[in-house]
């Protein structure tokens, strides 16, 4: 079921009465009725994948119930072994599988041999790479005795697959959510007046930001070689726009769907392209993932603690698993070790961390000019990295890119739709504009003061949702395939 369909506006209103209003005097009833509306949501793709998210949650809560009464080193790090190799097995089978077997033909072709390796018609389970982690870091954080393990299967079941962030995220730790899941919620008006408001900012960038670049980036990716290389930036700054609406504005409404549910969820998203190095790139853009590899892949590994060698094994060993984990294509393990030859320079400089407020047009003229230039030098890297992520083929984005950045042509790009350009650059010209107002409220986009001002942004956002709305248009969310 998609956020932005009619059946989740039907849907989310029938839950949201019958949770507040029928369940809530049982806080048993309540995670019981979570479960069901999760699994009624998740289950509107395809229910045959219920199954996966049951064993799952089965799995894991019962290695968590072994793990309380096991004090043998040994003994627990077999279970989390279990716990591991099931979950990643999965995994690996649904999202790799075609993968290794083409890759694995392929290698033979290239050496003058051929190989007959049937493929699978194998289906993706939607929201797979998410909910297996979050499970994971509750067994990982149960076998380092961070976390008690729950005796209640309901509420783990909930904090498992609870719908609004089940399908993308943000990948929650059990730390977070399963005490909210666990402990009784209160109906609190401020709370879902603050969820729907990010809800309709997080619609906004969806249905009117992103959705609306979607036909231009496809028309142009898809047919890269006939356009000049004005065209082609065109095409890579429009999709890191359409990227960025599309994903973070799921995350807000996620966030703000749990929030009409007395549940809060931790922050994806805090304005990535307002960076001034890679680094705080990374700690602003898709933020349960990269803090999910820090903290289960990177320390375990030794993080920054060892050689400088050392060091620089554990980040191309992080960013080419996060490339990978993105999906079954070597353009996304190219995407992955392009950050990390981004992000090296300033790692071994020990300026990664340099960077950690926000910009404010109150400093220095010069120290603003200088970190507009660092925005600008951040967001034509990352643009860059994202031609590989939105290719089909390796050979495909470097001729994207040749052409792009060598090409030296021009001409004026027409819409397949025939709809004036300037109006797209103005509209992202617009929403820059507001992100940088709003970037120390990535929580509360509409945190002014003034009550005027407040609601001619809500009825001008519904208003541009109205109009922008197009039925032609593949509304789904760009990382449901991952």
């Amino acid at each position: 079921m998609l956020f932005n369909s009619i059946d989740f506006a039907i849907f989310l209103p029938i839950v949201f009465f019958l949770y507040w209003f029928v369940c809530n005097r049982n806080l048993k009833v309540q995670n019981i009725f979570i479960v069901f509306a999760s699994y009624l949501f998740y289950g509107w793709w395809d229910w045959r994948f219920l199954g996966l998210i049951i064993f799952s949650t089965l799995l894991d809560y019962t290695i968590g119930n072994f793990l309380r009464n096991e004090e043998r080193i040994s003994k627990r790090k077999a279970l989390l072994w279990v716990s591991v190799i099931i979950n990643l097995g999965f995994l690996g089978f649904f999202k790799y599988y075609n993968f290794f077997v083409d890759s694995f033909v392929d290698a033979f072709t290239f050496f003058g041999s051929t190989i007959d390796a049937g493929s699978l018609n194998i289906i993706l389970p939607v929201g797979i790479s998410f909910y297996t982690f979050q499970t994971l870091s509750y067994t990982i954080d149960v076998y380092k005795k961070e976390l008690e393990p729950t005796k209640d299967i309901i509420a783990f079941s909930a904090f498992v697959c609870f719908f609004p962030q089940l399908v993308a995220g943000p990948i929650e730790r059990a730390v977070n959510l399963l005490p909210q899941i666990s402990t009784k919620r209160n109906f609190d008006k401020t709370q879902i007046t603050d969820g729907l408001k990010l809800m309709l900012w997080g619609f906004f960038k969806k249905l009117v930001i992103a959705d609306s670049l979607s036909p231009i980036v496809n028309d142009i990716f898809n047919n890269s070689s006939d356009y000049s290389s004005t065209t082609l930036i065109i095409g890579a700054v429009f999709f890191a726009f359409q990227i960025y609406g599309d994903f973070s504005g799921y995350s807000d409404i996620a966030i703000g769907t749990s929030k009409l549910f007395g549940v809060e969820l931790m922050s994806n998203f805090k304005f990535p392209y307002f960076s001034r190095n890679i680094g705080e790139f990374w700690r602003k853009w898709h933020i349960s993932l990269s803090t999910w590899f820090r903290d289960y892949l990177y320390i375990p590994l030794g993080g920054s603690k060892g050689s400088q060698i050392s060091n620089i094994r554990n980040i191309f060993i992080i960013f080419i698993v996060s490339g990978f984990w993105h999906g079954a294509n070597w353009t996304f393990v190219v995407w992955g070790l392009f950050h990390a030859l981004l992000f090296l320079p300033s790692f071994i400089t020990r300026t990664n961390r340099k960077f950690t407020g926000t910009i404010n047009v109150l400093q220095s003229p010069k120290t603003f000019v200088l970190d507009i230039l660092r925005f600008l030098q951040t967001f034509v890297l990352v643009t860059i990295g994202w031609v590989f992520f939105r290719s089909e083929s390796i050979n495909q984005a470097l001729l994207y890119l040749k052409n792009m950045l060598f090409d030296f042509t021009a001409d004026v790009y027409v819409h397949p739709s025939g709809y004036r350009m300037i109006d797209y650059f103005i509209m992202i010209i617009c929403f820059v504009v507001f992100e940088y107002i709003i970037r120390n409220n990535e929580r509360n986009p509409f945190y002014f003061k003034s009550k005027a001002l407040r609601f001619c942004l809500y009825v001008l956002m519904i208003f541009a949702i109205i109009l922008f709305y197009d039925d032609g248009v593949d509304r789904s969310f760009i990382y449901f395939q991952f």
